[in-house]
């Protein structure tokens, strides 16, 4: 079984599975130290491995890991590192956030709770620079512009809707008409983007413009936020960045917040689940609809069947499953369920975990 995390698939069941996760660096000479430690890294997986399951059953994974050190370019990471290899399966996943679960973790399943987490924090939305100077319209992907939207209509030229008569240009009222005529253009354009994407926009200008811009909007709720244009900041890495502090990040911390509240009225409705056996049962049984946790909370454990589990301390136990939460966040997302992790402490009114099923 596997399941498709923005267009990669990570096989669920192999045995063994041996995932690599690291914290690395954007920029040197910081990232030179990432050589070193998957390096070290991949010393203790074959170790790991050769002492577990022997050379022979190995013998592919070790061939991998041997590979890896050469192969990674450490000059394009970002803030993590995640390898999963398998007799038959090797992927690579750099993110744009750091890991809690930095190490080496093997078992019968991958460790993917941090590609989960990327999933679902992978934000696409469309960034426009609005100006009566003109207008750019970019696709973009959390901080990062990945293209410019060109088309028939963008990018815009400078508003030609501009009057000649001097006696004429002091009336503030059409002035502001030939501003709303060119800003509707501008909206309609950019509707007609977003019905073939379906992705929002965020728009970056002085507040005067996104003012022009909402008075004529035939969809304001297509754009979903605002942030103050600087001038002097206008390379394209620069814009990205801008729109994700300003408008991405805290939506998606709203969202968050969301659906702390949706599991807090929970308790006092069809109930929630925070016994972890009861979690992953409930899990595993297809009745997850919303599973909150903490990104501290991890929780190594030893199978005893198919539905029970000890809890363990040690992860690199023989058999040991490194965390189960992990496997639970999987098993939710797999089966239709939504999972959130959070730094918001609003949770811990729950517990570490809480999941609300669907009955």
């Amino acid at each position: 079984m596997s399941v498709d995390l923005g267009g990669r698939r990570i096989i669920k069941k192999k045995n063994p599975c041996v995932t690599i996760s690291l914290n690395t660096h954007r920029t040197h000479p910081d990232n030179a130290q990432d050589a070193i430690l998957l390096k070290n890294l991949c010393a203790e997986a074959e170790k790991r491995l050769i002492d577990e399951f022997g050379k022979r059953p190995v013998a592919k994974i070790l061939d991998d890991l041997s590979a890896l050190p050469e192969q990674i370019d450490i000059q394009h990471n970002l803030d993590s590192l995640h390898i999963f290899l398998s007799n038959d399966t090797k992927q690579m996943l750099k993110l744009a956030w750091p890991t809690r679960i930095e190490g080496v973790h093997i078992a019968e399943r991958f460790a993917v709770r941090d590609a989960i987490k990327a999933y679902n924090r992978s934000e696409p939305y469309l960034l426009m620079v609005l100006s009566q100077g003109g207008v750019q319209l970019y696709e973009a992907v959390n901080d990062a512009i990945v293209g410019e939207v060109r088309n028939d209509d963008f990018p815009f030229k400078s508003n030609p809707h501009y009057i000649t008569h001097s006696d004429k240009r002091s009336q503030a009222s059409l002035m502001d008409n030939m501003l709303r005529e060119y800003f509707n253009k501008v909206d309609k354009a950019l509707v007609s983007v977003h019905n073939q994407t379906h992705l929002p926009c965020v728009v970056i200008s002085t507040e005067q413009n996104h003012s022009h811009l909402m008075h004529v909007a035939d969809r304001p709720a297509v754009y979903v936020g605002h942030s103050a244009i600087n001038y002097n900041a206008m390379a394209e890495h620069e814009l990205g960045k801008q729109a994700w502090t300003d408008v991405i990040e805290p939506l998606q911390k709203e969202r968050r917040t969301q659906a702390i509240g949706e599991m807090q009225e929970a308790v006092a409705g069809t109930g929630v689940l925070t016994d972890l056996q009861e979690i992953y049962q409930a899990a595993i049984d297809g009745r997850g609809d919303l599973l909150i946790v903490h990104e501290s909370f991890a929780q190594p454990v030893l199978m005893k069947d198919e539905r029970t589990f000890d809890l363990i301390d040690d992860p690199t136990v023989p058999n040991a499953i490194d965390d189960i939460v992990s496997l639970i966040a999987w098993e939710v997302v797999a089966k239709g369920g939504r999972t959130v992790f959070t730094q918001q402490d609003q949770i811990k009114s729950l517990g570490e975990i809480a999941l609300k099923p669907r009955y």
